[in-house]
């Protein structure tokens, strides 16, 4: 028998310090070993009860309809907002950077009339100037990402929540970069759907996507319910509206597939609803408040680094996300040349960013297991490295050290 022409998996060891995907928590990656299971088996059927209770945990939610979507976070936005979304339906995107951009690109392919409203790359949105926007448009749905990893900001929810649901909206959120790193708090705000992934703060790998939804929500979704065929059960009772497009992402046959009548929708991810599982009982382990505050440590420590090696934080920084950092890359540095000098001389991966900001800034993520004090000291010390190879002025030793006083603050 003819070898192989490749060798064994053995990818390079990194330390991945971008805005995501970042390394996963051991636990999680042992989770997904585990021996696969059939996905009636009751045994298995008890694990997806386990996951949507977690999930609610993590979500700050008591929404029955809280559970897994097979795919990466992309999955997650698509199957809400095609099962959302009629053909003609008006959605209001409020975009601060790619990730809304997005938002609009999966609503107009669901037949949406999209409206957008936008602030500068580095800015957030003025509640005022949406509320502005949502009196003439009057949506159906206003869709808001929550942190924005290409401009590392975070967009304020509550005021946009009250402002969509005193327009009879219902309002949607991108959680994708902030679940697990920062206070997502689905029913204190009101938010009605919310999806996110486990590549980010919730230290998990790509592929699994936790969303969440209230009741009215569900009502909306199941007046356009339909089942296919092979498995439609005798007496089956389905919606009068349109049809949702997407067979795979139609929430209302996954309603089924999650909810007490186990409708054979699709073969569940086994070893990533095992990886989502730890995902979340390390998050609630560690319990909300403890992670947040651990995340916004770093983020002032990596900043205060930063700034003592005179590097300028890129964008306002009352709204900077505190799981990614945007550093300006200094004139006559080649920022390029750096991110590949990170990687090859120290094995640190970090981010550049997209539309106006490529080659404009850097992107270091502290995000879940990747956010400690140890990976936060080595990203510093080498890119104070890396930069003085290129000439660029920087005293030695001084992020590092001020990141140390920063964490010694904390008590961390």
């Amino acid at each position: 028998m003819a070898a192989s022409p490749f060798s064994d998996l053995n990818p390079p060891p990194r330390l991945i310090m971008g805005p995501g995907p970042v390394d996963a928590d051991p636990r999680v990656l042992r989770a997904m070993s585990m021996p696969l299971l059939g996905q009636f088996d009751p045994a298995f059927t008890a694990y997806m009860n386990e996951v949507m209770a977690l999930y609610r945990g993590v979500y700050q939610t008591k929404n029955k309809w809280t559970f897994l979507i097979d795919g990466t976070a992309r999955a997650g936005i698509e199957a809400l907002l095609v099962s959302l979304i009629a053909p003609g339906d008006r959605v209001l995107v409020p975009v601060f950077g790619r990730f809304g951009h997005l938002l609009t690109e999966i609503a107009r392919r669901c037949g949406a009339e999209v409206h957008t409203i936008e602030a500068p790359w580095g800015q957030v949105l003025d509640p005022n100037r949406v509320e502005d926007s949502v009196r003439t448009v009057k949506p159906r749905l206003i869709a808001c990402v929550h942190g924005d990893t290409s401009t590392t900001m975070a967009q304020p929810l509550e005021e946009i929540v009250r402002i969509g649901h005193r327009h009879d909206a219902l309002v949607y959120t991108d959680a994708t970069a902030t679940l697990g790193g920062m206070d997502v708090a689905v029913d204190r705000w009101g938010v009605d759907a919310i999806s996110a992934g486990l590549q980010k703060c919730m230290s998990g790998p790509p592929g699994s996507a936790p969303i969440s939804f209230n009741e009215r929500v569900a009502s909306h979704i199941n007046q356009r319910k339909h089942v296919e065929q092979g498995i439609k059960a005798e007496g089956a009772v389905e919606g009068n509206g349109p049809v949702i497009q997407s067979n795979y992402f139609d929430l209302a046959m996954l309603m089924d597939y999650w909810g007490e009548s186990r409708l054979n929708h699709h073969t569940e991810a086994t070893s990533m609803l095992y990886a989502a599982r730890e995902c979340a009982r390390i998050v609630l382990e560690e319990g909300l408040a403890a992670r947040v505050a651990r995340h916004e440590t770093a983020s002032r420590a990596i900043v205060a680094g930063l700034k003592a090696m005179n590097l300028e934080i890129f964008g306002d920084p009352a709204h900077k996300m505190p799981n990614v950092t945007g550093i300006v890359i200094p004139a006559k540095v080649d920022g390029e040349r750096v991110r590949h000098d990170l990687l090859h001389d120290f094995g640190i991966e970090i981010g550049t960013s997209f539309g106006p900001l490529k080659g404009k800034i850097w992107r270091i993520g502290t995000m879940g297991y990747g956010c400690q004090k140890r990976s936060v000291l080595i990203c510093l010390n080498a890119l104070e490295a890396v930069l003085r190879q290129q000439g660029y002025a920087a005293t030695p030793g001084a992020g590092v050290d001020t990141a140390l006083s920063e964490y010694r603050k904390a008590g961390a």
